[in-house]
């Protein structure tokens, strides 16, 4: 039996490629080819464009697939959704769909839109925000680089993580619709074979303590008998901190798991301390 497994092409290819790696599965890609090969053989895996992933799940031409929340609504795909997966192609925070429209336009308000045009990709996200809100707008379909269009029309309503894209392009956001995160997602009848469901449910598993050992690191070291109060007063760690005697009388090796960020604060006091031969190296995998 075979799992169909539906990954984004495009702008999140390279990190969802980058995520799959780190979950332990080694996928290749050769040229254009959207049938790339998987070191796994109980997983197929088919590239679709992020925007079409969650409609060909749901339709049963996928059993599961890595897309983005927006999407899913915007389809109105009905869908089980396994798992958030918090990774981008540029940050690790949330993207957001935000309506915009030039610095120089005289727009505040999103009630300002009505009876105007606006450019856009989320057509049916953006129909329902402003119906939301009584406004009535002619919302126009765009193939993409809608930041160019805010000229031709009223507003528009694109996507953006860092927003330096629109500031670039001289635009000022007016109202955010949705804020929305990569999901793992399954058809409903492959959620129900016990087979692919247990293969889907591992596959959740292992990404998402992929995406947790991003932020963390190991660090070891070595303590004498008279610090070592000190040092574990020092670290964090999941649970405790490791604690073992060495072959040399009074002293002890200490293993922790920790933020990376807490590991460049910490090291310089735990050599304060009296600790020594601090080693720290990175996860691929963390399982709390």
């Amino acid at each position: 039996m075979t799992l169909k497994l539906a990954l984004p092409s495009g702008s999140l290819q390279v990190s969802t490629f980058d995520l799959m790696a780190n979950a332990g599965f080694d996928i290749a890609v050769e040229g254009r080819s959207y049938y790339p090969s998987i070191d796994d053989p109980e997983i197929e895996v088919v590239l679709f464009r992020a925007q079409e992933v969650s409609r060909y799940v749901a339709d049963g031409v996928m059993d599961a697939g890595l897309t983005g929340m927006d999407w899913i609504l915007e389809n109105g795909s009905d869908v089980i959704e396994v798992a958030e997966l918090v990774y981008s192609k540029r940050t690790s925070q949330p993207a957001r769909w935000v309506l915009a429209v030039p610095e120089e336009s005289p727009v505040q308000t999103v009630e300002d839109l009505d009876g105007k045009v606006i450019a856009t990709e989320a057509v049916n996200l953006t129909r329902r925000f402003l119906e939301e809100r009584g406004v009535d707008a002619r919302i126009e379909f765009s193939w993409g680089s809608t930041e160019v269009k805010a000229g031709i029309v009223d507003a528009i309503v694109e996507l953006t993580e860092t927003g330096s894209s629109l500031r670039s392009n001289r635009l000022r956001v007016v109202a955010e619709l949705i804020r929305t995160t990569p999901r793992l997602i399954a058809n409903k009848e492959a959620w129900a074979d016990e087979w692919k469901r247990k293969k889907i449910d591992d596959l959740a598993t292992l990404l998402k303590s992929a995406i947790v050992a991003r932020s963390k690191v190991v660090l070891k070291l070595n303590s004498p008998e008279q610090a070592l109060d000190q040092v574990l007063e020092l670290l964090p760690a999941l649970h405790t901190p490791t604690v073992s005697p060495l072959a040399d009388k009074g002293w002890y090796a200490v293993e922790t798991v920790l933020n990376e960020w807490e590991a460049r604060e910490l090291i310089p006091e735990l050599k304060r301390v009296g600790a020594e031969g601090i080693i720290e190296f990175g996860l691929h995998k963390v399982i709390p």
